[in-house]
């Protein structure tokens, strides 16, 4: 979560800064992603979909059985969908997100037991830290600084 955490700060300007990582079967990451929907103008670009995009990218293949996402937010509908999509055997995630989250906040669409696949789920690894980051961030948006 450490290693989200710093990516995570290497979110472009006025994105919300999210980190996302994909760790492969032996432990090596595979795939990496932080948000960019406003530098790419993509609704889709969020740092899970990046990182799972990348994974896929780097294993060539879409399905990442045996692979972990750790990201530093609780992941969205999309999101969490797109683990699913992927196969992606467990999920690590850092704050919880109280208005849009997917793993348990508003909703728990991941471990929907009527689903064929059901990761492996860990939330609030890291949360203060994580949250801090997140807090920062809409402080300085508030103020008309989105840097």
């Amino acid at each position: 979560m450490r290693e989200a955490l710093k990516l995570a700060r290497t979110t472009p300007a006025g994105d919300v800064p999210v980190g996302a990582l994909v760790y492969g079967p032996d432990g090596a990451v595979v795939g990496r992603g932080v948000n960019r929907r406003e530098a790419d103008g993509d609704p889709t670009a969020h740092a899970e979909v990046e990182a799972i995009r990348d994974a896929a990218r780097t294993l060539g293949t879409w399905r990442l059985d045996g692979c972990e996402l750790v990201v530093t937010l609780e992941p969205c509908t999309m999101c969490a969908g797109a683990v699913l999509g992927a196969r992606v055997s467990s999920l690590v995630f850092g704050a919880f997100e109280t208005k849009t989250g997917a793993v348990g906040s508003v909703l728990d669409a991941v471990r929907e037991p009527r689903h064929l696949f059901v990761p492996e789920v860990m939330g609030g690894v890291l949360e203060e830290e994580n949250a801090e980051l997140l807090g920062e961030f809409f402080q300085g948006l508030r103020a008309g600084n989105c840097e």
